[in-house]
């Protein structure tokens, strides 16, 4: 398949660019071959250049960096029974540690279960010559330095400290690449930028606490700035906020709150996996309108906005699928293992690291929700009276049938009334069927969020109103 280089990556520290990658891996295999023939081999490296500045009461206090890389060895043998499979991982790059790599990868495939159901390892894919991913390799952000960070978390402290708030948060940026080989000759590789700023600013001793957030793999997608003055705008606003009672309420759900009930919704079965072994909530609703017609949702690693995507682990070029259209169930992702259950099925290049005894199959990594026409003054008034959300957090599933789960609000929740906030109000715990709620959207917003989700990708996400959200306790 077509690799994404940029020309200058050898200039950034802890990355090796592509032909030493492919050397490397090649030397892999060339082991593999030696102590282990006949064999399918898969050889992955990945190298990472990562940078941490963390600050609390509105002073940096953590400066940290980090370069590694990984070498991950797949091995397949087969037998009368089927093919055994093991893995083995390391960052001894030394041709001793080659060796044992391999080694350990055999050994646990040659004394491991055999698995009926092994695909093998994927052929070189027939592709146009240009992939649809874009080169999400920023080269500003794979060189900032720790002045420069301390500059951008400096200002934002101060921002803070003069508006009479604390500031904590980190902001991360990162530089890596991804390379894979296997027996059969499928190569790829892409290298990949990746930043990320998160901070809360609070005033405790009223109550009053916001919080921002924005992911990418390009510096200018931080917008510090904006972000800061919207946070501050919305804790000054909330201190002393008064009592609710729990009960069901319409909201408004910003783009902070929505990523993790999108989160929940993949980890419930938005993968094929879940969905052949009858424990999705797409199960009974693929091919019938389920959900609101104005929701939309796409695994989408070919965005630019978001944090793109060539290839999955093993090295599959990425597929942009609908989930869901215009609230219709309509697919989950595969993998090549999943995707070899259903006939003329085949991955859509959402392949999961394998691991025997904590495997969910694959996994949307990329998902992004249709942005609708209302901008937030709509939101507020197709909401009428009501709550509004900035954010949730320790969401947890209670039942993936119909994707129920349980959480709270955190750093900002608003009464709205006459479609328009009128004051704070106290967190409350929810427990909801998100499949319920998201059939009954009175309204979605016109601009969207890039928003690290807890899978590890990102999403694009708009706020949401929706109908009604059942709160069970203060």
């Amino acid at each position: 398949m077509p690799t994404l280089n940029p020309p200058s990556l050898h200039l950034h520290r802890g990355l090796l660019g592509e032909a030493p990658a492919q050397r490397l891996l090649q030397a892999v295999l060339q082991v593999a071959a030696r102590r282990s023939p006949g064999a399918e081999v898969e050889a992955g490296l990945t190298t990472s250049a990562e940078a941490l500045t963390r600050f609390a009461h509105s002073a940096i206090h953590q400066n940290v960096a980090e370069y590694d890389a990984e070498l991950d060895v797949r091995v397949a043998v087969g037998g009368r029974a089927g093919w055994c499979v093991g893995s083995a991982s390391t960052n001894d790059l030394s041709p001793l540690g080659l060796e044992r790599v391999v080694d350990l990868a055999a050994a646990e495939a040659r004394h491991g279960p055999a698995r009926a159901d092994w695909p093998g390892l994927p052929a070189p894919a027939q592709r146009p010559a240009a992939s649809p991913a874009p080169l999400a390799f920023d080269t500003a952000a794979a060189a900032a330095a720790p002045g420069w960070r301390a500059g951008l978390v400096g200002e934002l402290c101060a921002q803070a400290r003069g508006a009479g708030l604390l500031a904590s948060g980190a902001l991360a940026t990162a530089a890596g690449e991804t390379a894979l080989l296997n027996s059969h000759g499928l190569w790829a590789y892409a290298p990949a930028t990746s930043v990320d700023l998160t901070f809360v600013l609070e005033s405790s001793a009223e109550g009053a606490s916001a919080y921002a957030h924005t992911a990418g793999w390009r510096l200018d997608q931080l917008d510090a700035a904006a972000l800061t003055a919207d946070a501050i705008r919305r804790a000054q606003a909330g201190r002393q906020p008064r009592r609710v009672r729990a009960r069901e309420y319409p909201v408004v759900l910003a783009p902070y709150a929505v990523v993790p009930l999108l989160d929940a919704l993949a980890e419930a079965g938005m993968g094929a996996l879940a969905v052949q072994e009858a424990r999705s909530w797409m199960n009974g609703r693929l091919g019938r309108p389920s959900l609101a017609p104005a929701l939309t949702i796409t695994d989408d690693a070919f965005d630019p906005q978001g944090r793109p995507q060539a290839f999955d682990c093993e090295g599959v070029p990425k597929q942009r699928v609908p989930i869901v259209v215009n609230g219709m169930p309509t697919s989950p992702v595969y993998d090549r293992a999943t995707a070899a259950r259903e006939a003329g099925r085949t991955s859509t290049g959402h392949a999961q690291p394998y691991d025997a005894e904590d495997w969910d199959g694959p996994l949307p990594e990329n998902l992004s929700l249709a942005a609708g026409e209302a901008d937030e003054a709509d939101l507020l008034a197709a909401v009428g009276r009501g709550l509004y959300i900035t954010r949730v957090w320790y969401v947890n599933m209670v039942s993936p049938h119909d994707c129920a789960v349980t959480g709270t609000t955190r750093d900002g929740v608003w009464w709205i009334e006459g479609g328009e906030l009128a004051y704070p109000v106290n967190n409350l715990r929810f427990d909801q069927s998100l499949v319920e709620a998201l059939a009954r959207v009175r309204g979605v917003g016109r601009q969207r969020r890039t928003v690290a989700g807890y899978f590890g990708g990102v999403a694009r996400v708009p706020a949401l109103a929706l109908e009604s959200f059942r709160f069970i306790e203060p």
